[in-house]
């Protein structure tokens, strides 16, 4: 036997994971969703960052928080994303190349790498008063 299923990968006897179905890998990181699916050849990484006051709760916040979203996307590492969500969610996104299929170390690896890369801009968001959150990431 080349391989064995284990939940939505097929696992080689030398532990590379291929997927049969599209696998998602949830965590949290300071409170927030993250999320790492993958697919032939990528890593796709997100973070829910934070949510834009409303208006209704915090009016006085909202132009700081939308002048951080502006400067934000040309502070973020190449590769990097930033997305407002129609319900005010901010979003972080990256990808990462892979070759090959990935062993789960791997997938790990990447997972905390994108993790720690996250803290000072999620400081940032925060000094602007984007809320942070534990909601998982929708996409």
């Amino acid at each position: 036997m080349d391989s064995i299923p284990h939940g939505p990968f097929l696992v080689s006897q030398h532990g590379a994971l291929t997927p049969v179905r599209r696998p998602a890998l949830r965590f949290a990181w300071r409170g927030r969703g993250c999320e790492a699916t993958f697919s032939e050849g990528q890593l796709s990484l997100a973070a829910q960052a934070g949510a834009v006051p409303y208006t209704a709760e915090h009016p006085a916040a909202r132009p700081a928080a939308f002048a951080a979203l502006g400067r934000m996307p040309r502070e973020l590492p190449a590769g990097w994303r930033l997305r407002l969500l129609p319900d005010h969610r901010v979003q972080l996104e990256s990808a990462v190349p892979l070759a090959g299929a990935p062993t789960a170390t791997e997938l790990v690896r990447e997972m905390v790498r994108f993790a720690l890369a996250l803290d000072p801009y999620l400081d940032r968001l925060e000094s602007a008063g984007v809320a942070g959150g534990a909601g998982m990431v929708k996409t």
